[in-house]
């Protein structure tokens, strides 16, 4: 059993390889999004190295296309902090939900995988642990293809952004969803994990029926945080 343990906590070059490999066809889809950043991001006024360099350490799509929304000669930066913390609220859902295997880790590595942790990787690693599989790996490797393909593709967008400026028009915006929901479909099941996403679910509809605009996402992704940080796995005995 503590071989068992150990094993499936890993996170090793291998491992990170292999997580790159496999969410490296995932990937390339979020090069069409990454364009349209770089072409929106340009026609706001953005210089080319500030707009990679938005790609590169806030790495959040939405967040970044919210952000041009507000952008201007006077940016109003608490609305900016406020609307990027509600759009990426879920990532407190993420990481209680990861909680388990990140906390086996040093600090150092635990906050560094967590730095390109998206919905697609989270979702590959969520189900590599269900079956009983090393699920790091997935989360930081696969985290890096999409992060590179995202900064790639934000360059492309800055050179090339006319050519991809509407990638919903080719139907782009549904692969995403239909990916993770897939993931979902074959993701963990049982007790824990039914209560931590029926919380969630119950506080955002609450939210959205209830309080303001878009409060439904900080709502749902605190609810479901914070059911899943008081119901932990419990440990097994070595």
């Amino acid at each position: 059993m503590a071989r068992a343990e150990h094993e499936l906590h890993q996170l090793n070059r291998q491992l990170i390889w292999d997580g790159f490999r496999q969410l490296a066809p995932i990937s390339i889809f979020v090069v069409a999004f990454g364009a349209a950043f770089g072409l929106a991001a340009t026609q706001a006024g953005l210089s080319d190295p500030m707009t990679l360099m938005m790609s590169a350490l806030v790495f959040a799509g939405a967040s970044q296309f919210a952000a041009l929304d507000l952008w201007g000669a006077q940016v109003p930066l608490f609305t900016l902090l406020i609307t990027v913390f509600a759009i990426n609220a879920r990532h407190l859902l993420m990481g209680a939900t990861l909680y388990p295997w990140l906390s086996r880790l040093p600090a150092a590595q635990r906050y560094g995988v967590m730095l390109i942790a998206s919905d697609a990787n989270w979702a590959m690693s969520m189900q590599a642990f269900t079956r009983g599989k090393p699920g790091l790996g997935l989360l930081f490797g696969g985290g890096l293809a999409l992060w590179s393909f995202w900064v790639f593709g934000t360059w492309l967008g800055i050179a090339f952004g006319n050519l991809i400026s509407d990638p919903e028009s080719l139907g782009l915006d549904m692969v995403m969803g239909c990916f993770l929901l897939a993931m979902v479909v074959g993701g963990e099941k049982n007790l824990r994990m039914f209560g931590i996403w029926t919380v969630a679910a119950a506080c955002s509809l609450l939210a959205y029926w209830y309080l303001p605009e878009n409060s439904h996402v900080v709502v749902g992704a605190l609810a479901g945080g914070v059911a899943g940080l008081v119901w932990r796995e419990p440990h097994h005995e070595h």
